[in-house]
């Protein structure tokens, strides 16, 4: 396993430099059924640098698949689901739910502003009807099996990518 040396300066320097370097989406979690999926979304919120993940809920999450990046990533946990929409509200963020079953668009047709908050619901239920309301935009990500959705860490995976994608050609700007 490749190890990567220690950096010669505090954490709460590494955060301040990572910060400042940070895309401007955020990725908010209605609460995971398998905690394991949570700490597997902020490790690759991390590799994306998303401004923000935001936990809607009170369930634990396993901090051991986050593999230490939470330690560098700027992690909310807002209690309720209300409460996450009251702040979306307030700080007029544009939501954009990935649920299959209620898309409006599909992943390859949609335009993902560039301060977007890529909403994920749980594994169960998906998205509420409480979200999906508030969305700017539903998104589907196209599947071809007859599964009925993907695990909610790939998803998450694949909608950071798509953003990326859209907003950030060899490293730069679009």
């Amino acid at each position: 396993m490749a190890q990567v040396p220690p950096f010669e300066m505090p954490r709460s320097e590494i955060r301040s430099e990572l910060d400042r370097i940070r895309h401007p989406f955020r990725v908010a979690i209605d609460r995971a059924k398998n905690p394991f999926n949570i700490g597997s979304i902020i490790r690759t919120a991390h590799s994306f640098l998303a401004k923000e993940i935001i936990l809607i809920g009170t369930e634990p999450w396993y901090e051991r698949a986050a593999m230490g990046m939470q330690r560098y990533e700027n992690i909310v946990e807002l209690p309720t689901e209300r409460t996450f929409l009251d702040a979306a509200e307030k700080e007029g963020w544009k939501l954009v739910a990935f649920e299959k079953d209620h898309a409006q668009v599909g992943l390859w047709e949609v335009e993902l502003c560039e301060d977007a908050v890529l909403v994920f619901g749980n594994e169960d239920d998906g998205c509420s009807p409480t979200i999906l309301e508030a969305a700017e935009q539903v998104v589907a990500i196209p599947m071809f099996g007859i599964n009925h959705s993907y695990p909610i860490s790939v998803a998450a995976g694949i909608a950071m990518a798509e953003w990326a994608r859209q907003h950030y050609e060899n490293g730069r700007s679009v």
